[in-house]
């Protein structure tokens, strides 16, 4: 899902990379205001995992292969706000130091990837917890439904933005992108779910971070 450069059109990207700085700017300030001192840490152990476990990857059909993408575990964990900083961590030094997707592309990716991936997943996760009930005990329907929508739709709006650049065309890359990764997906919600599960087992106070 990481675009490379040359993917993108200057319109494109230069508006994604402004949407991404505006975003990047406000998930600072928000994390400074929700996150004491030492919740802090927390953050950067956070970044270090999704980061190693992007480095993980698994098969999946046609001969392709999908990996973590974890902006839903930074979510449910941390709120959106900080979910949307951890990303963007991750992103920044994937691109920088793994060129793992372009330079002009890094906005794109941070929106795609932390904006979209982590807002929507956590909105998607509050919206299950509500139905399902619970209080702050995570329901696995709703942790793995967030994490496998949050993956779908950044994938689905990699697909819009190259359509709008005039890379691929809408009726192609729409359901190839969305269609791998409602299987990639499917790694995805099972990861979280563990991750989760474990976490509200050994430490559960650490679930009341997403009270943003």
């Amino acid at each position: 899902m990481h675009i490379p450069d040359g993917f993108l059109d200057t319109k494109t990207w230069v508006a994604l990379d402004a949407l991404a700085v505006g975003a990047t700017a406000l998930a600072v300030g928000r994390t400074r205001r929700v996150m004491g001192e030492k919740q802090i840490p927390l953050l950067g152990v956070l970044a270090a995992f999704i980061f190693a476990a992007q480095m993980v990857n698994f098969p999946v059909a046609g001969g392709t292969s999908g990996h973590f993408m974890g902006a839903a575990l930074a979510a449910i964990l941390l709120g959106p706000w900080s979910a949307v900083l951890v990303m963007t961590i991750v992103l920044i030094i994937q691109c920088l130091m793994f060129q793992d997707g372009g330079l002009t592309a890094l906005g794109a990716n941070m929106v795609n990837m932390g904006v979209i991936g982590a807002m929507l997943a956590y909105g998607l996760y509050r919206g299950g917890q509500r139905i399902l009930g619970g209080g702050m005990r995570p329901r696995p329907v709703a942790v793995f439904g967030a994490a496998w929508m949050s993956i779908v739709l950044a994938a689905s709006a990699c697909a819009m933005e190259l359509a709008v650049s005039g890379t691929v065309p809408i009726g192609a890359a729409l359901p190839a992108m969305a269609g791998v990764h409602a299987l990639i997906g499917i790694g995805e919600g099972i990861i979280t779910v563990l991750v989760v599960g474990f976490i509200a087992q050994v430490r559960p106070d650490l679930l009341e971070l997403q009270k943003e």
